[in-house]
């Protein structure tokens, strides 16, 4: 008898978990005396044991919450990697619903950004979320509401993405970040809708990055990649910019889609097909947390105190690829470092695989570090 009893409520146990995962749920808040909605998200893994991090999906100017959600899908990352997403619903403004922005929106009501931390803290009482990985995403005046977000409640925002997106003059303007806060842009050169070079009422593309890393203070010149035109019947092509090296070890990248329009790129309708702007904007916010890259090591690595008697390394200098010399287990991990301590990658050797690739590395010096054993490498072209 008792054991029957023990295996029924284990059975109610797991029911009671499952009754949690991958749920799809309208919830809906009185705030500012006017009822609002979003629609949460819960991947199938999430099982409350742990805190997850909690991704905001804002919509475009005209949309709603489920266009959000099925026309720039974040669901296939939330059940791979376990946060929780959620699709806000904007208000009306003219009969349109929207984000309150400033520029165009001026003369809107809405509490937008008071609505969104109100969010955060509701969510936070109802599920297991690690408010230091909070990440705001969103399309066309999404995307513009993400930079507000950013500007306004920073403090409680770890990093942002903006697909068909841009700063207004105000929000320029008035843009107070709480910490350097990794930013990633998509845009399309063509964009007839949000111009890429800006309006009177919308910033351009390149003032908007130029804004990021300086307030970042990342590497003025960034790293520039050709993404492979793997789709050539779309009609465009992706340049890929990474500015590393901020403070905090934080990042801005651009994704420019050159003869691109206004449109999420992976999803239908004429986008383009190189990338799927889901997948790319949540690999790269996921990286970071309230306080910067996880990771990094913001007061860098001391070369002069660094010791490395059990490991050593050549060739050194190298031109890529270098080979550790030592016996290692299988699957010891390493870690491959900037100066300002700045994770750049990660991998595994043993006493078989012992090589570590640099090639992709640009010339300057780095640091690998094996347990706690560190080897300062210096790569040249």
């Amino acid at each position: 008898m008792k054991t029957r009893i023990a295996v029924i409520a284990a059975c109610l146990i797991v029911a009671a978990c499952s009754a949690n995962a991958q749920q799809t749920i309208t919830k809906t808040m009185m705030h500012n005396g006017v009822t609002r909605s979003y629609i949460v998200y819960i991947p199938r893994i999430y099982t409350g044991t742990s805190k997850v991090p909690l991704f905001f999906n804002f919509h475009g100017f005209g949309m709603s919450a489920w266009d959000q959600m099925n026309y720039c899908n974040f669901r296939p990352a939330a059940d791979t990697a376990g946060f929780i997403l959620v699709h806000p619903q904007g208000t009306l403004f003219y009969g349109v619903t929207h984000w309150n922005v400033g520029g165009w929106t001026l003369g809107s009501s809405a509490d937008d950004v008071g609505f969104t931390s109100a969010m955060i803290d509701t969510l936070a009482s109802l599920y297991s979320i690690d408010l230091k990985r909070v990440y705001c995403a969103g399309f066309s005046n999404g995307g513009f509401f993400s930079f507000e977000l950013a500007c306004r409640i920073g403090n409680k925002i770890a990093a942002i993405g903006s697909t068909g997106g841009s700063m207004t003059p105000e929000t320029y303007a008035n843009c107070n970040p709480a910490h350097p806060t990794p930013v990633i842009q998509i845009h399309g050169t063509s964009d007839a809708t949000v111009h890429y070079n800006g309006e009177t009422w919308s910033k351009p593309i390149d003032q908007v990055l130029s804004y990021w890393t300086n307030f970042n203070r990342t590497d003025r010149v960034p790293d520039q990649s050709n993404i492979p035109d793997s789709n050539t019947s779309d009609g465009s092509t992706v340049e890929h910019y990474v500015y590393n090296n901020g403070n905090k070890c934080t990042s801005v990248e651009h994704f420019k889609v050159i003869s691109g329009g206004h449109t999420w790129p992976g999803s239908a309708g004429g986008a383009n097909m190189d990338i799927n702007a889901s997948g790319v904007i949540w690999n790269f916010v996921s990286k970071f947390d309230i306080n910067g890259l996880m990771g990094c090591s913001t007061s860098g690595i001391d070369s002069s105190t660094v010791e490395f008697p059990e490991v050593e390394a050549f060739p050194n200098p190298t031109l890529g690829i270098i080979t550790i010399r030592n016996t290692f287990p299988k699957n010891t991990e390493y870690v491959i470092m900037s100066s300002k301590g700045q994770i750049l990658n990660r991998g595994v050797i043993n006493s078989i695989n012992n090589r570590i690739n640099l090639s992709l590395f640009p010339s300057n010096i780095y640091f690998i570090k094996i347990g706690q054993q560190y080897l300062k490498i210096i790569k040249y072209d």
